[in-house]
């Protein structure tokens, strides 16, 4: 399984440096080019690499951390979706139920990656929380995951927890997903909760 983050601003760093510290491989690529990002890439660690955007979406589990505007953009970036899974790590606070077109922000972005496994996740913290050891004592940190496809979620959820996350299902996008759904001038009442699960 390759793993890729698109999107290289405070959130996917965040995430880089998560998949640096379990020493798994992740391709990174932004606006930037491979070699402005380069630097920043690897003061991370070893196992992170920039390259470019297309050269980034031949990974099989793609996250997009890039802002709401963008993911078109990297819809674009291939003919087909199928036999990728997308991880949705963005929100979409200020932007408006009309824009959406009255949907959960991550079933209209899951329309422009079609073929795709599109999964809620890693959304509902902070950069510099996201970017901290998920490992304290005896707990785990919490990322919430959902997805209007079951099968999808896990996948994600083995990855969050090879990245030392205690993976938590929400369920449909509609569904528990709401609680982390940001949209207009709300956020969903888990998005900012650092919450811990105790190891068993």
């Amino acid at each position: 399984m390759t793993y890729a983050i698109i999107g290289f601003g405070k959130i996917g760093e965040a995430l880089a440096h998560a998949f640096a510290r379990k020493n798994i491989d992740v391709t990174v690529a932004g606006r930037r080019a491979p070699e402005a990002l380069a630097p920043q890439a690897q003061a991370i660690g070893p196992t992170v690499v920039a390259k470019s955007l297309q050269e980034a979406l031949k990974a099989d589990t793609i996250i997009l951390a890039v802002p709401f505007g963008e993911h078109r953009e990297v819809a674009r970036g291939l003919p087909s979706w199928e036999g990728k899974t997308v991880i949705d790590a963005m929100n979409t606070y200020g932007v408006s139920p009309e824009e959406l077109d009255g949907l959960p922000s991550s079933a209209f972005v899951a329309k422009a990656f079609p073929g795709a496994k599109f999964v809620k996740g890693f959304n509902h913290l902070i950069a510099a929380t996201l970017a901290s050891d998920p490992v304290i004592e005896d707990g785990h940190r919490v990322v919430f995951l959902s997805s209007d496809d079951e099968d999808a979620v896990a996948p994600v959820a083995d990855l969050a927890k090879r990245l030392g996350f205690a993976p938590v299902k929400l369920g449909k996008f509609d569904e528990g997903g709401a609680l982390v759904h940001a949209c207009g001038r709300t956020w969903g009442p888990l998005i900012f909760q650092d919450l811990f699960k105790k190891v068993q």
